[in-house]
Formats: C-alpha cells, sequence, structure tokens
C-alpha cells in the first residue's frame, strides 16, 4: 500500500464521516455530494487494502484498520492546519486545546473556565465547539477533540461501547431542576412538590430519539400537555418567562435563566440525577490539555455550590 496517494481533502472526508457517523452528515457538514464523499473514501480504502468503516443501519463506525489510520490522519491534517496558521502570521501559542460540550455547559460553565485561563494561561488557545454526547464522543475517536464536557442521565452507562473506553471523570452529579414562570402560583414557595406537575404544560425540546421529552419532569403519570418544543435552551427558557409553561434544567443553568424565571428544586418522588463528565481519550494528555482540564473541574466545583457567585469579567 502507498499512502502518498491519498490526498489531503480525502483525509479530510475521511475524518469527517468518522466524526459525524454517517455519509449523508459527512456530506452536509462538508459541502459536498454523499456521492464525492462515498468516492473519496472509497479511494483511501483501496489504497489501504482494508475496510476503513463498519457499515450499519444507524451509520458506520471504525473498524480496527480504521483506528489506526484515524490516528496518523489526525496528526497529519493537525499539522498541516499548524503550518497555515503559521503562515499567515498568526501569533504562536502556548498551546491549543480542542474542547466540545453538550448545549447547557456553554451557557455559564464553559465561559467561567476560559475567564479563569484568561487569567492563568493567557497564551494558551481553547477552540470549540457545541454537540451532542454522542457527536461528542465520535469527535473525540476521530480526533478531532481533545476534550468534550458530556452530560449523563440515568441509567448511567458508558458514553460508548467502542474499546479502548474512554477516560471519564465526573464533575458534578446534582438533581435536575424545574424552570417555572415567576408569576407562577408554583414560584412563591422554595420548592415545587412533584404532586402539583400533573396538568402543568410543557416547553420541551426534541421529541424524538434519544432525547424524546426533555424538558417534561421524569416520571409524571399522565400524558404531558407540550405547549412549545425547542432546541435552544435560552428560547425554552425566554418561553418560561413568557409564561408558556415549564421546563426542566441542569441545576448548573440556574445563574442563567433570565428575569421572570425560577429555578426551583422539586420534592417528593425520587430525584432525578444529571452527571457532568469529563471525556477524552485514554493517553497521556498535554500540558495544555490539563490545564483546560483542571479549570473546567474548578468552574463545575464552583457551579456545585447553591450560590456560587459570578466572576468579573
Amino acid at each position: 500500500m502507498d499512502f502518498t496517494d491519498v490526498s489531503l481533502t480525502a483525509l479530510r472526508v475521511f475524518r469527517a464521516v468518522a466524526e459525524q457517523g454517517t455519509f449523508t452528515a459527512a456530506a452536509a457538514s462538508l459541502g459536498y455530494t454523499q456521492s464525492a464523499v462515498s468516492r473519496q473514501i472509497a479511494a483511501i480504502e483501496r489504497v489501504a487494502g482494508a475496510e476503513l468503516l463498519e457499515r450499519r443501519r444507524d451509520g458506520v463506525r471504525l473498524t480496527a484498520a480504521g483506528h489506526l489510520v484515524m490516528r496518523r490522519a489526525t496528526v497529519v491534517l493537525d499539522e498541516i492546519d499548524a503550518a497555515a496558521r503559521e503562515l499567515s502570521g498568526l501569533p504562536g501559542q502556548a498551546g491549543t486545546v480542542r474542547l466540545g460540550w453538550f448545549p447547557s455547559a456553554g451557557a455559564v460553565l464553559v465561559p467561567r473556565a476560559l475567564i479563569a485561563l484568561r487569567r492563568t494561561d493567557p497564551g494558551l488557545d481553547v477552540v470549540g465547539r457545541e454537540g451532542s454526547t454522542p457527536a461528542l464522543v465520535r469527535a473525540l475517536r476521530a480526533g478531532s477533540l481533545d476534550l468534550a464536557l458530556l452530560a449523563s442521565a440515568p441509567p448511567f452507562r458508558p458514553p460508548d461501547a467502542e474499546s479502548p473506553p474512554l477516560e471519564l471523570r465526573t464533575l458534578t452529579e446534582r438533581a435536575l431542576r424545574l424552570a417555572v414562570p415567576a408569576t407562577h402560583p408554583l414560584a412563591r414557595g422554595d420548592f415545587v412538590d412533584v404532586a402539583d406537575l400533573r396538568g402543568q404544560r410543557w416547553i420541551t425540546g426534541s421529541t424524538s430519539g434519544a432525547d424524546g421529552l426533555m424538558g417534561v419532569w421524569p416520571g409524571l403519570d399522565e400524558r404531558p400537555d407540550i405547549a412549545h418544543t425547542a432546541r435552544d435552551w435560552l428560547a425554552k427558557l425566554y418561553l418560561v418567562a413568557a409564561g408558556c409553561g415549564l421546563t426542566t434544567v441542569p441545576a448548573s443553568l440556574a445563574p442563567a435563566a433570565p428575569p421572570g424565571v425560577r429555578i426551583l428544586p422539586v420534592r417528593g418522588g425520587p430525584q432525578e440525577q444529571r452527571r457532568l463528565l469529563l471525556a477524552r481519550l485514554p493517553h497521556p494528555p498535554s500540558e495544555a490539555v490539563t490545564r483546560v482540564a483542571t479549570a473546567l473541574r474548578a468552574a463545575a466545583l464552583d457551579l456545585d455550590t447553591p450560590d456560587g457567585a459570578q466572576p468579573s469579567v
């Protein structure tokens, strides 16, 4: 096999497919047609002399050979990108860390950690993006992220079944909270009784797949009355502020609640826990990755206290 025949385009396409999980999603992210993506993958597999992707009904997964090629491809692409930055005259960095996070973590936790890093490590560059937990896991394994903040709900299981297992660290584990309009009768106390949630209107996230009915208090023994569905957590909170319904939120979102919203605990019945996990591949991290991980742990610890003070900018 002669990998000198493999183009950088093919390597980028291969990484995108591994990260996105399907040919269709990779094509959309790159602005290519699906047939163009398929041709690039066929070309790199032909050179490798082996299948690099296991085709499954729910998408694709890297084979053992695919993992090997992905590790090498990531090194090559990262070096090319670094050379492009240097040639463009960008100032040198003490290190670059690629961070991914689930949507609500980008509201409070990630900004707090970045504020702290600007003070302690001003030369460190953190580039990041938001994504779902499955997408972030794929990005970690594809080598396009160094660290990822993942959300986990009961029953707590590893975020993927591939080998080697990801290195996971639980940053916080706190009970789910309820966002209530400040004018709602339920907002008068310091908590909400689970029995009072019957007959309420709800604002939910996605209503399909693994995220079905996110926003409705878990375990209600009735068909929920869904007033609105929105993906964005901020949109949901502003709909709550407008008096359109209730929604569930992780406790860490309380500092970001807009005026007109109260974030309250729910009492009675089982408490629904949410874990915040920090994930990376199981190899020795760089000093830059270690510093970012430390800042994220410190920010999570601060948010794990009910009345963590807002940091000054």
